[in-house]
């Protein structure tokens, strides 16, 4: 047997993500993306963090650091997505270009920024002479925006493959939980788990949308254009803010305070994971291991990778 790990604050907040057939997960110093091929191996890929960070420590400031980790977060994840999509095709099967990526990354902005800025912002300003004070404007204009992104994620979860992509977004929470737990990480102990994770994305970005009513109502009222391109340029510190949350909550999650603060992630979550199959969480196993430090490792026995 071995001592459990409850401390987290002395320990690793290891992340990830889900991705096309596999996990991605990031580590102190290394970014791994493991992958179930469809003759049923897995494969592993991995890379070096960036360093930005350390040559412009300034970038890893209070509420700075929200924004920086995001766009890093964003094109580590898109350069991921693209990884995994080549990698779970069979090998006659035409790889997805560079340039596919991207403009599949841009209309995947524009459409959020569509959804969730623009149409919101719209509705509310040619209904504003109904509504009131800028505050409750911008109360209606968050319900709005939170009603679109749970209609969104409704939609997309109804796809098949998405779906299977959800699956994995359970199995990395479930195994970064188990990692957190002090567990002995393998299958049979990671199962137990569950698939919501206080530190999610899909938490985060809820976050995002209950803050941005109080920072949005601080901008005041104008023109059509004056309200969208205020709300895109304040969004920095909207996900600075964001990002000081979700760590915040999430290192004292054991608090029953705390608890209660991020029940709503939480609950969203419920929308944005499935119960993963063993062959899954076997994924995310691997790909967690490849990324933890000697000193986890000492303190976490593993069982052997499948590799």
């Amino acid at each position: 047997m071995f001592d459990k790990v409850n401390n987290m604050k002395n320990k690793f907040q290891y992340g990830g993500m889900a991705v096309i057939e596999g996990v991605m997960m990031r580590g102190p110093r290394e970014t791994a993306v493991a992958v179930r091929k469809p003759d049923g191996s897995i494969e592993l890929e991995k890379e070096a963090n960036s360093d930005v960070g350390k040559r412009y420590p300034f970038l890893t400031w209070p509420l700075i650091r929200g924004t920086y980790v995001l766009i890093e977060s964003m094109a580590v994840g898109i350069r991921m997505l693209n990884l995994s999509a080549n990698l779970s095709m069979d090998e006659e099967d035409e790889e997805l270009s560079t340039g596919e990526l991207v403009l599949t990354g841009l209309f995947a902005f524009a459409l959020a920024m569509v959804l969730f800025v623009v149409l919101p912002t719209w509705i509310v300003h040619f209904t504003q002479q109904y509504l009131g004070d800028i505050f409750l404007q911008n109360v209606v204009e968050g319900i709005i925006r939170i009603s679109f992104l749970l209609i969104y994620i409704y939609a997309i979860s109804r796809l098949e493959d998405i779906a299977r992509v959800f699956m994995y977004h359970g199995a990395e929470h479930k195994t970064i939980l188990a990692y957190e737990a002090g567990e002995e990480l393998n299958v049979e102990n990671v199962r137990k788990y569950s698939t919501l994770h206080p530190r999610c994305g899909t938490a985060f970005l809820l976050i995002v949308m209950v803050i941005s009513i109080l920072v949005f109502a601080m901008l005041g009222d104008g023109s059509l254009f004056y309200r969208i391109w205020s709300r895109i340029a304040v969004f920095p510190v909207v996900a600075g803010l964001g990002y000081e949350f979700i760590k915040f909550s999430g290192t004292y999650y054991d608090h029953a305070w705390a608890r209660w603060i991020v029940a709503p992630g939480l609950w969203l979550q419920k929308l944005t994971t499935r119960e993963p199959d063993d062959d899954q969480l076997e994924v995310a196993l691997v790909a967690l291991k490849a990324v933890m430090r000697e000193e986890d490792l000492q303190v976490i026995p593993v069982q052997e990778s499948p590799l």
